[in-house]
């Protein structure tokens, strides 16, 4: 598709109400002025018009197809929830308002829906005390690991090290080495953790152990209390990695079963926007201990009901975002707990993790599932026997997935899978839905044994087909047609 400014002609131009009253230089300092003018395209209000519906017709979205994307998985977003958002109370309030003496009341409203939102969040997960900081869940995830630093700082603990099993979400070394601890990884047997590789790798020097409950293969941890107990020993805390909150919602509460820290994915476990990389929002909540070390500032109300934000907590570590996060997503977020109440959260975990062992037995027959027993709200399928016999790889089922309408899943994650396919349903598909993306899976892994070739062709009938990823990144060339 031709880019907006390849259209521009010059002279063309769109139609204005009305002259404006005013000149710019009447109101704006000379030194904001440009010399020249903007470098815009040339378009009549039509072509503006067409040249953005296009795009519209070949974006990909929720809203009009199926993610079975498994790890960071897109479901619908509510549209009332979106007018929450939208509210002028909230969309207009500017983040530099002032708080008036003896309290916040320019800003109570906001301030109110995030002290709520921190005790709801406790409420969820078990955990004595949150932040609303972080702005993703990788943020998330250092925000943890930065307090688990300060903690056993605190403390004079001579700490170096964290435990990462290999079934862990990929950014859990990455955030535990930017907090500047040496990352330990442990093999996981039979898909899960092993309990003696893990008391063999924890020692007094260990700061603490990363979890993923349920891991990235689907499946429950079931050696929690003996990993609890071994942290217990040598003053390791234990960290759960939230991304896949929404298959234990109502049904276990991570404080509850030992954890000390927690990120909540409230881009995806409370159905709100996300993709393409952002916005996003990973609140983090810590058991008592850790209460000291969390971010500042932190929202407070007085015995009169008063709201206000709070910055004297000298243990802190400091700031971790601007202003209060991505307050946009909370509210979303706040919205969707408020209209769902206990009960409809404990049904979204229950219908996650029935879509997903639905889809999970359907698939067995045709495609190998490396670990087929029962699963939480994803699985995982492995292709290696067809990368193997026919050189069709999971790359290329997933290509040819988007020839039939719909978001790939994540390949070749877990590592620990070959050609691997991480497949999430979520809780928002309808039993229709499931059945057609079976019959269409089916369709691609049929063509695989007869005309491997045609698998690897895809896609075919999208506006781009099979790029040079590699060489597009080693010779990038950037070019400017403005």
């Amino acid at each position: 598709m031709s880019t907006v400014f390849s259209k521009s002609r010059p002279g063309r131009e769109g139609v204005w109400p009305e002259k404006p009253k005013t000149e710019p230089i009447d109101f704006l300092p000379g030194g904001l002025l440009r010399e020249g003018s903007p470098r815009l395209p040339s378009l009549s209000e039509l072509d503006v018009v067409r040249h953005f519906t296009e795009l519209s017709r070949k974006n990909y979205g929720v809203d009009g197809n199926f993610y079975p994307l498994g790890s960071c998985t897109m479901k619908y977003n509510p549209k009332f929830t979106e007018e929450v958002a939208a509210l002028p109370g909230f969309a207009r309030l500017h983040p530099l308002t002032p708080q008036l003496p003896g309290g916040g009341d320019m800003t109570a409203g906001a301030l109110e829906v995030m002290y709520e939102m921190e005790r709801f969040l406790c409420e969820i997960t078990g955990m004595d005390a949150f932040t609303l900081h972080p702005m993703a869940g990788a943020h998330g995830e250092l925000t943890g690991a930065l307090m688990i630093a300060a903690y056993h700082a605190d403390k004079g603990n001579k700490k170096t090290k964290i435990i990462c099993p290999d079934s862990a979400h990929g950014t859990n070394p990455a955030s535990a080495h930017i907090a500047g601890f040496e990352v330990v990884s442990i093999a996981s047997k039979d898909g899960i953790i092993d309990p003696e590789a893990l008391a063999a790798a924890i020692d007094d020097e260990t700061a603490g152990v990363m979890m993923t409950v349920p891991n990235t293969l689907g499946l429950f941890e079931r050696h929690l209390p003996e990993i609890v107990a071994l942290c217990r020993k040598v003053d390791a805390l234990l960290y759960y990695d939230g991304a896949n909150l929404n298959a234990i919602l109502g049904k276990l509460r991570v404080g509850d079963a030992g954890f000390d820290v927690v990120h909540v994915n409230l881009h995806k476990t409370f159905a709100t926007p996300h993709g393409g990389g952002g916005p996003g929002s990973g609140p983090v909540g810590v058991s008592q201990r850790l209460i000291p070390y969390l971010p500042i500032s932190r929202v407070t109300r007085d015995e009169a009901g008063r709201y206000s934000l709070s910055y004297d907590h000298p243990k802190s570590i400091g700031y971790v975002a601007p202003f209060y996060g991505n307050f946009g997503i909370v509210l979303r977020a706040y919205a969707y707990i408020l209209r769902l109440g206990r009960e409809g959260l404990t049904r979204v975990s229950e219908a996650a993790v029935l879509a997903a062992n639905y889809l999970r037995k359907r698939l067995a027959d045709v495609i190998e599932v490396p670990y087929d027993r029962t699963c939480m709200h994803e699985f995982v399928v492995s292709a290696a026997r067809l990368a193997t016999e026919k050189n069709v790889r999971a790359l290329d089922i997933a290509k040819a997935l988007l020839d039939k309408g719909y978001h790939a899943p994540t390949i070749y994650f877990p590592l620990i899978i070959k050609e691997a396919l991480m497949i999430e349903p979520t809780e928002t598909e309808s039993k229709d839905t499931l059945d057609a993306f079976v019959a269409d899976l089916c369709d691609i892994l049929a063509l695989a044994e007869t005309d491997p070739e045609a698998v690897r062709a895809c896609p075919t009938t999208l506006p781009v087909g099979r790029l040079d990823e590699t060489h597009a990144a080693r010779a990038m060339e950037i070019t400017d047609d403005l």
